[in-house]
């Protein structure tokens, strides 16, 4: 079983027990998944499997969505409710004041990542520095958020749709917004939307993945719809798969390609390139 699973994972458990209990449901060692949520957050979270974890780290890299619902009038140790109570007071925050702050949120902007988060400095991870009270200083992280949307606003909290760049800390997001609002803020809830192509709406939970798993398996090859696919005969294949250049003379300089044998195997990307004035097709990412 090689591909993507778009797993729902619910509040509660960790990234790591999510992929342990598709590792038991599938019964199969190689399983990772493309990004960690936190316990209490709930959501996308792609899981690959087989061959499939050679995308983990594309995977990784692409874009998220996110919705979150501030609390105001509080601070924590961990920027979101599961932490220590810092600071509490009543908000008096108005909708037109957080509109009017947001667009100093929204594009390429600085971010400290928080204590409790895996970062790591000096070898240490910083929530384990955390654990042991021991404050560090970071230093601030260029990430961009692509749109930032206010869902709803009832006072002492606020719902936000985020599109960001990988690397964003919602739970650091709302804790910004609080500050430049003078009043505090902590993350109250989380729901991850979207990661990369990977789309709530699309995903499954471990409970119907448990029913019948290889329904909701998407094939590698599915990442990357957008580019050509190209076949190759039974002498190029021996070729491809030993990362040798081939001849190609359809293949465009420049083009990406998903490579098949006669068979319909999907072998591999390659990058179409002029070598000796000939086309020929050079391997980028090997699945085989």
């Amino acid at each position: 079983m090689d591909g993507i699973i778009n797993l729902y994972k619910p509040p509660g458990i960790t990234s790591h027990t999510a992929v342990a209990k598709v590792r038991r449901i599938l019964q199969m060692k190689k399983v990772g998944h493309t990004g960690t949520l936190d316990p209490d957050a709930q959501g996308v979270l792609p899981i690959c499997l087989g061959k499939g974890t050679k995308v983990s780290g594309m995977l990784t890299d692409t874009d998220k969505a996110y919705r979150a619902v501030i609390r105001f009038g509080v601070t924590t140790d961990t920027q979101d409710m599961s932490g220590t109570v810092l600071t509490q007071c009543t908000p008096s925050v108005s909708q037109e004041a957080l509109l009017g702050i947001l667009p100093q949120f929204t594009g390429e902007i600085k971010q400290i990542p928080p204590m409790y988060s895996a970062v790591k400095i000096g070898g240490q991870k910083l929530y384990e520095l955390a654990r042991q009270g021991t404050e560090v200083e970071r230093q601030p992280r260029t990430i961009t958020i692509f749109d930032l949307q206010l869902v709803d606003f009832s006072g002492d909290h606020a719902t936000l749709d985020v599109s960001c760049s990988k690397g964003t800390y919602i739970r650091t997001l709302c804790h910004d917004i609080g500050q430049a609002l003078g009043c505090g803020a902590a993350m109250e809830h989380l729901t991850r939307t979207r990661s990369g192509m990977f789309r709530l709406e699309d995903s499954v939970t471990l409970e119907t993945l448990e029913q019948k798993p290889s329904l909701y398996i998407i094939p590698v090859d599915k990442l990357f719809a957008k580019y050509p696919a190209y076949q190759v005969g039974a002498k190029q294949e021996r070729l491809v798969v030993n990362g040798v250049s081939v001849y190609a003379a359809k293949a465009k300089t420049g083009q990406t390609y998903r490579i098949y044998n006669e068979s319909g195997t999907f072998l591999c990307l390659s990058t179409g390139v002029e070598l000796d004035g000939k086309q020929c097709l050079k391997l980028t990412k090997a699945f085989y």
